[in-house]
């Protein structure tokens, strides 16, 4: 089943104008159905009490913000449903041959979790278990080697061979913000495929219904290169910064609008005075 997903992934990255419900439903119905694997016990048990995850510091300053921007525009956009879960650093788990594992990548989107009780925190994630499988990962490339692209078979597993083989995630994406470089990969047949980017130098993503590409400039005060939405027509995702200034520009312009129109008013009203009349009786 995943692969029939990958191949409509495959398919849409050409096609950005077909949007066909037969084809997401493909994708929805791949993310609900646990994976098989054949040379690997993997089932789907919550993280026990007592495992204690990693609290590894962020390798760059940039990397939250990358993380933050992909979250704050589908936020913006209104395109992150109630029921949907995406975060950063966040363990995502799966039991290998009874043995528990935990990979946390740099940005992550699951589009149906099941709900927990607000007063409790959700510290990690396991597939089928709490909900649909994991729709799309990121990761974001730094100085040091962190095993992005490693395919080590044996624990504790390298990064690609974890997101394919055991959690069979349909999209993984790496960025190198500093080359920049972004890579798409789409699972076709059990592996990974790389995907080939638009004339625009952007990738459709199908689970979230959007173009990836890389965009220049400041965000948050830090001024470099970052991964950017881009919908069906081209149009591209604002931050909530962007919005708000947009918004505030709007302001301005009916602001200086209005006061043309005053000024306006008020010369009619001075010509009207010298002819002898009072505008306030018309």
């Amino acid at each position: 089943m995943p692969e029939q997903g990958c191949r409509a992934c495959l398919w849409l990255n050409h096609h950005w104008d077909c949007s066909s419900d037969f084809l997401f439903s493909i994708i929805a119905m791949v993310l609900s159905s646990p994976p098989s694997t054949s040379s690997l016990q993997v089932t789907w048990q919550a993280l026990p009490d007592e495992f204690l995850l990693p609290d590894d510091p962020v390798e760059n300053l940039q990397q939250p913000a990358l993380a933050a921007a992909l979250s704050d525009a589908l936020n913006q956009a209104g395109r992150v449903p109630a029921e949907a879960l995406m975060g950063t650093n966040f363990a995502l788990v799966a039991t290998v041959n009874g043995k528990t594992i935990v990979k946390a990548p740099d940005w992550f989107y699951i589009p149906f979790a099941h709900p927990i009780d607000a007063q409790v925190i959700r510290r990690s994630y396991t597939p089928y278990l709490q909900g649909d499988g994991v729709a799309v990962v990121m990761e974001f490339l730094s100085e040091t080697e962190g095993g992005e692209l490693s395919v080590r078979s044996t624990v504790p597993y390298g990064k690609l061979y974890f997101y394919e083989q055991i959690l069979q995630v349909p999209v993984y994406v790496t960025f190198d913000p500093y080359v920049p470089s972004l890579e798409v990969r789409c699972l076709d047949q059990g592996r990974y495929q790389l995907q080939t980017s638009d004339a625009h130098g952007r990738f459709w993503l199908p689970p979230l219904d959007l173009g990836l590409g890389i965009w220049s400039g400041t965000y948050q005060q830090l001024t470099g290169h970052w991964l950017r939405w881009w919908d069906g027509a081209g149009e591209l995702l604002p931050w909530s910064s962007e919005q708000a200034e947009q918004e505030r520009q709007r302001a301005e312009q009916e602001r200086q609008r209005a006061e043309q129109e005053r000024q306006r008013a008020e010369r009619l009203a001075a010509v009207l005075r010298d002819r002898g009349i009072d505008p306030d009786l018309l």
